[in-house]
């Protein structure tokens, strides 16, 4: 059944808007003020306010300015102004604050019965609508991050010894980037871009990145060409421009002795100075032919020392912090 709220100092209106609305199967509450209405919508919800713009107190219009104040435009309860009033700077008034439309009164009782159930199956639409494209969304991008999630791994596997290392360096980017003040969404982007940050290694040879001793110039500069091979790959997602970006400039040094451009400090894009952090710390805490895990200590020294040389030094502290924090020394290849 249909609730609505009729809302007008005149007790005759409000029991001629209840006659007319019960008779046609909906339920009504009836308020005699502007304050009346807030007090009751604190713990109430109907389907919608019939709302008198003519009151004692707070009029109509203002009323709605506090409503629309004290709630989030998705959880609005739609209105319908109730009004006596021919003036247009009226009606302007309350559309620009978001009304639904405007009942003339007297009422006509066949008018008022109308707009309101149309108002009503019109806002529930859009709510259903709302609701379904956001389901459609959350599948889409869940169905988007285990496509990502499966090309991460693809990349992992091209080299023996960095099983899960992009998942890793996207969980700690995260992470930094949440202790920053990332939103949830940049949150999300930026795990993204860590989960991807190696996507250029496809264009890498395995037996240069599979080689278990020191590389010659000559394979160093194939390894070199990953962050631009990442790039083109990752331009074709114009949805998320920034993948691209992160992907070329994850080994770019904070003083400009990285690579592919040599820039320096805040030129290069924040998030790929986030995941520049996680990169490294990922590369000392992970299992390598020529060595093994490296000591919690030895990464913390290391992390330090790379402070405003190849690390963002605010990025670099909140690494810190995290490794001072994991007592049990769990952020690491296991």
């Amino acid at each position: 059944m249909d609730w609505v709220v009729v809302v007008d100092d005149e007790v005759m209106n409000l029991k001629m808007a209840g006659t007319i609305l019960s008779n046609h199967n909906m339920r009504v509450t009836a308020l005699r003020s502007g304050m009346d209405l807030l007090e009751y919508v604190k713990t109430n919800q109907p389907d919608l306010i019939l709302l008198d713009i003519k009151m004692p107190g707070l009029n109509g219009l203002e009323t709605l300015k506090v409503l629309n104040a004290q709630s989030a435009p998705s959880e609005r309860i739609p209105v319908i102004f109730l009004t006596a009033d021919e003036s247009q700077d009226s009606e302007t008034q309350g559309l620009q604050l978001g009304a639904m439309d405007f009942i003339k009164k007297p009422f006509i009782p066949e008018v008022l019965v109308l707009r309101v159930r149309h108002t009503i199956e019109l806002v529930r639409l859009q709510k259903n609508l709302a609701a379904e494209v956001e389901r459609k969304v959350q599948e889409n991008e869940s169905l988007s991050l285990h496509v990502v999630q499966a090309l991460a791994e693809a990349i992992d596997a091209k080299d023996t010894y960095t099983n899960g290392h992009s998942g890793r360096v996207a969980d700690y980017a995260k992470e930094i980037a949440k202790r920053y003040g990332y939103t949830k969404g940049q949150q999300e982007e930026i795990y993204m871009m860590g989960l991807l940050h190696d996507v250029g290694k496809i264009g890498v040879s395995d037996a240069v990145i599979n080689k278990p001793g020191k590389l010659t110039d000559e394979e160093f500069d194939q390894i070199k060409t990953h962050p631009i091979m990442g790039e083109r790959i990752l331009k074709k997602i114009r949805e998320m421009p920034k993948l691209s970006i992160g992907a070329r400039l994850h080994h770019e040094r904070y003083d400009g002795s990285g690579y592919p451009d040599g820039l320096v400090g805040e030129s290069i894009l924040e998030e790929a100075r986030i995941i520049a952090v996680a990169d490294a710390y990922d590369a000392m805490t992970s299992h390598r032919s020529y060595r093994d895990v490296l000591q919690q200590e030895i990464v913390r020294r290391e992390i330090e020392k790379g402070k405003d040389t190849q690390f963002d030094p605010v990025f670099a502290d909140i690494m810190l912090q995290m490794i001072d924090e994991d007592t049990e020394y769990n952020m690491r290849e296991k």
